[in-house]
């Protein structure tokens, strides 16, 4: 977040353009085709949501507040689909239909009529395959919502109307069959291949498209869930998600008598151990690479569901590595970002990590902004936007170049840390991690170390980080760096900690240290060996929940390098008594 940098790439001003929204000519072909072959005959299986709506959203939506993708539209009285999209996010979730669970969740069908009437206006509209709601995702999205809630909206139904319900049912099931394979790989994919399989075990006529569509999952499975229970774009949420589906599948299985699936079981079984890992001690998920938290209550649903048996994944989960000790968890990012044309939603935070006290969220990332306006999503990737050590002007990942000439608003990481080496260690105190990244050896002959080490059950985090210039080419790379500096004063960096929003941060002890008080009234203490300025500066917490970024504090630790290497160390402690002259107990520096 420089004043006069962009915070990934490094250059002056470069802002995507937005992209326009809209359908390839392919889907729409598809879409229109689809129709034309043999149509559903009506359910032959109904089965139940999985997930609970919200009684709330369900609330609001009645009163005509749409709530989607960061953004708030007030339309009492109107139909959703007059309503024109704010943003693509938005207009996704308007068209993947997950608010239909929240008008399901209302007390004594309130909800039906509203649902009812959204549902059908939907299918006259856009049911013969016109409108931006054909993409396979969406399609998938969309039918997994109408065959689970298909009781709740056919109950009061006309007969013409439940044809025309039927009629698009078959539609989308037949699209997904034909487009499947077009969607993009990772959770898009599964979305749509999920959608496939609830139709060929909920709709009549649908039948011979189940063992198609379960060899087709088998092969993704196989494909993008490596097996350590890890996807390739390594966003923890994005494999909550591929869980959740999983989970549904196997259960839809079960219950309509095919039994269990073995690639659906085996990907299951990989992928527990590993959420199971990226979840901090409040239960949310470590928030990387596009990811957020996870809704309430869905880990655990899911995990509960999968019926597999608790364990967590031995060293790296998906490249993450996790400390836990008494009540305290920290995670942090230990491997490099994905890169390449699917790096869409890869940070720029390599070595970042997040700590979280109990219930109360500590030390975070920034987030992701990608359901608020572009330039967020572009500050949420920044390096500046983690927990880490950051080179000023400098990202330790890089964007493709000419992203604002082709107007993308999702740029990928194409260049990044071509190494990044971790060793854990456990000494008589706690649990550590020792952790470096080449992110800016290219640019600067510099390599970025960190020591993370947990001890006192959880009461205290040390930390070290460290610069360096290893290799005599190194040292010359660097030497070249130091020359294009307009001063001889050193190689500016910081080490940013940023803080949760319900964090109360105040300087103490001088300027020496800072004071953290979270909700619960715990205390902890930030301090440093003294190398460096500390401040605590403005920063914000993307959370998908609110409708504009949430203003927080960062601790920032200023320092410049001059020679061939640099140290600082700090630590996060939550002392017992503080002891006369602002001195910690022994052992709490």
């Amino acid at each position: 977040m420089s004043d006069t940098l962009h915070p990934l790439t490094g250059t002056p001003g470069l802002t995507p353009a937005r992209r326009a929204p809209g359908l390839s000519l392919a889907d729409r072909l598809a879409a229109f085709r689809a129709g034309l072959g043999p149509r559903a005959g009506g359910l032959v299986w109904r089965p139940e949501p999985r997930f609970p709506g919200s009684v709330v959203a369900g609330r609001q939506l009645m009163a005509g507040n749409f709530r989607f993708g960061g953004a708030l539209m007030d339309a009492p009285g109107r139909s959703p689909w007059d309503i024109a999209p704010p943003n693509e996010a938005f207009r996704d979730a308007l068209h993947g239909f997950e608010w239909l669970g929240d008008l399901a969740a209302l007390p004594k069908a309130e909800g039906r009529a509203t649902a009812q009437a959204w549902v059908l206006d939907w299918a006259r509209r856009y049911g013969r395959g016109r409108g931006p709601g054909w993409t396979p995702d969406l399609t998938g999205r969309r039918q997994i919502r109408w065959i689970t809630h298909a009781l709740f909206l056919l109950n009061g139904m006309e007969r013409d109307e439940s044809r025309a319900f039927h009629r698009v049912l078959g539609r989308q099931a037949a699209f997904l069959a034909t487009r499947w394979q077009r969607a993009t790989p990772g959770l898009a994919r599964f979305e749509a291949l999920t959608g496939l399989v609830y139709s060929a075990c909920a709709l009549m006529g649908m039948e011979g498209q189940l063992d198609p569509a379960l060899e087709a999952l088998g092969n993704e499975c196989a494909r993008e869930i490596d097996a350590q229970g890890g996807i390739a774009t390594r966003n923890p949420e994005d494999l909550l998600e591929v869980f959740v589906l999983l989970t549904w599948i196997a259960q839809l299985l079960a219950e309509t008598g095919r039994g269990t699936d073995p690639a659906v079981d085996g990907a299951i079984q990989r992928i527990a151990p590993t959420l199971r890992s990226l979840r901090h001690a409040d239960g949310s998920l470590v928030r990387a690479h596009g990811g957020g938290r996870g809704a309430p209550g869905r880990l655990v649903a899911a995990l509960v569901l999968s019926g597999v048996r608790p364990t967590q994944a031995k060293g790296l989960a998906m490249g993450f590595a996790r400390l836990a000790q008494g009540r305290v968890t920290v995670i942090a990012d230990a491997a490099p970002p994905m890169t390449g044309p699917r790096a869409t939603s890869a940070h720029a935070g390599t070595l970042g990590f997040e700590m979280t006290s109990a219930d109360d969220p500590l030390i975070v990332a920034c987030g992701s902004g990608a359901r608020f306006e572009p330039e967020w999503r572009m500050v949420g990737r920044a390096t500046d936007s983690h927990s880490t050590l950051c080179l000023e002007g400098y990202a330790s990942a890089r964007l493709a170049p000419g992203y604002a000439a082709d107007g993308s608003e999702r740029p990928p990481l194409a260049d990044g840390p071509a190494e990044v080496l971790v060793q854990d260690k456990a000494t008589e105190a706690g649990l550590g991690v020792t952790m470096s990244h080449d992110g800016w050896r290219r640019t600067h002959g510099l390599t970025h170390l960190r020591n993370l080490t947990l001890e006192d059950n959880g009461t205290l985090l040390r930390g070290e980080d460290a610069l360096a210039a290893f290799t005599p080419a190194d040292r010359t790379q660097l030497d070249a760096a130091y020359a294009r500096l307009p001063s001889d004063k050193g190689l500016r960096y910081a080490l940013r900690f940023h803080l949760h929003p319900e964090v109360k941060a105040s300087l103490d002890l001088g300027g020496t240290a800072v004071s953290l008080t979270l909700p619960s009234g715990e205390t902890w203490v930030f301090r440093h060996s003294g190398n460096g300025v500390l401040s605590l500066k403005p920063s914000l917490y993307f959370d998908g929940r609110r409708l504009r970024p949430r203003a927080t504090k960062q601790i920032v630790l200023s320092a410049r390098m001059k020679g061939y290497g640099t140290v600082v160390g700090w630590s996060l402690a939550r002392p017992i008594a503080f002891l006369p002259h602002g001195r910690l107990p022994p052992g709490r520096t």
